[in-house]
């Protein structure tokens, strides 16, 4: 109704006025012509087609000396002092530690002085065997006296060869006293501090480590499911090796930058971890600088294989949903139609397509948000790098 040349409507039992940009609003749609179509998108598309594509796996690894020894007390006594420099390298023979000797010479000092009175023991045994013997032969003395005198020079020189044994460890014993490292490497902390009582039991013997960096091994873990995956695709000519067979290892460190030396896998377990399910595997690399130290998390680069008559697509054509993974392809009418796909793993920023797309498809790349279910399209070749043309703007009316 019109109150005053105002014009008022009502809502809810009240009545509101009503400006002239509504009333001319309401006036326009009244007279508004058929909505006009939607223009084709331009978009970026790529061809599909098959090929060999070479393929890396990466796993998280961790460094190992390729030979790590526990330096060990071997006899007991008091620790005097250490001669090494904690976390430098020695080499194989270097003097580590020095266990008090003392008690080992008094040892050895008894030692032979037992092989010496077991040795003048043989000799009185020796000559009374001597002298039985041809009086045995003219029955001056009898059977059971031969007897005693063959028994008593026996038991004789086995206890020299006994007294022997025993110079003989104790003169290893004090050598033992002297510490010195079985191979060369990258020595760790002393466990023990001098004037402490060594025992060779338990802990109490136990020095301090070596860990022999060059070469280093880089233990990995493969799951149950990626082994037979790949021997499974081996077996049957998905993926190809290179001549010799074998992967190349290559190592990523903690800051991204990649190892320089080139690693070869010598180690592959033939038993499945119980408790976490996974193939322990090991590679090797060449570590003469160092760099590398045990204990070190990286990751590890298996490459050199190739993927046989497989299909990628870049990773930005890929859409997830609900019901998974879907690309956007062109039909022969230049309309788009989502269509399902499954993907594996990662090549650099492509993907590869296990299945849902065939050789020929034409896969959009960009300007992918602005489509939808059957809409035409303006496809041109896809370029990394180069901008999609702005879609054509509806004509203002």
């Amino acid at each position: 109704m019109k109150i005053q040349g105002k014009t008022y409507i009502q809502h809810g039992g009240k009545w509101l006025l009503l400006t002239a940009m509504a009333v001319s609003l309401i006036a326009c749609g009244k007279n508004k012509p058929a909505q006009q179509a939607m223009p084709a998108v331009p978009v970026g598309v790529i061809q599909v087609a098959t090929a060999d594509i070479p393929v890396t796996f990466e796993y998280t690894a961790q460094a190992e000396g390729s030979r790590e020894i526990d330096v060990r007390a071997r006899v007991g006594g008091i620790l005097l002092k250490r001669t090494y420099e904690e976390g430098k390298p020695v080499k194989q023979g270097d003097l580590l530690f020095q266990i008090d000797p003392e008690p080992l010479k008094a040892a050895l000092d008894q030692a032979k002085g037992n092989l010496q009175i077991q040795q003048a023991q043989l000799v009185q045994a020796k000559q009374n065997h001597e002298r039985i013997l041809p009086l045995f032969k003219e029955n001056a003395v009898s059977q059971q006296d031969r007897d005693n005198a063959v028994a008593a020079y026996e038991a004789a020189k086995a206890t020299v060869t006994a007294a022997q044994a025993q110079v003989q460890q104790a003169s290893l014993n004090l050598g033992y006293a002297r510490v010195t490292a079985p191979i060369g490497g990258l020595s760790s902390k002393a466990s023990q501090s001098e004037g402490s009582l060594i025992s060779t039991a338990g802990d109490a013997g136990l020095l301090t480590k070596i860990a022999q960096l060059d070469p280093i091994y880089i233990n990995f873990n493969l799951s149950d499911q990626d082994m037979r995956r790949l021997r499974n695709m081996q077996d049957s000519g998905q993926l190809k090796m290179a001549g010799n067979g074998q992967f190349e290892a290559k190592l990523i460190l903690s800051d991204g930058s990649q190892y320089d030396k080139i690693g070869r896998l010598n180690f592959t377990d033939n038993l499945i971890d119980t408790n976490t399910g996974t193939i322990r595997s090991r590679a090797t690399f060449a570590n003469p600088d160092g760099i590398i130290l045990p204990g070190q998390f990286l990751r590890i680069s298996l490459q050199g294989a190739k993927r046989a008559n497989a299909i990628a697509i870049p990773q930005r054509a890929v859409l997830t949903n609900q019901q998974g993974k879907i690309v956007w392809v062109v039909g022969a009418d230049n309309k788009v139609q989502p269509r399902p796909i499954t993907v594996s793993q990662e090549v650099g920023h492509d993907v590869l397509v296990e299945t849902g797309l065939k050789s020929g498809d034409k896969v959009v790349i960009d300007n992918i948000i602005k489509l939808q279910p059957g809409a035409p399209v303006k496809p041109h070749p896809f370029q990394a790098g180069a901008s999609a043309p702005a879609a054509a703007q509806p004509a203002k009316g």
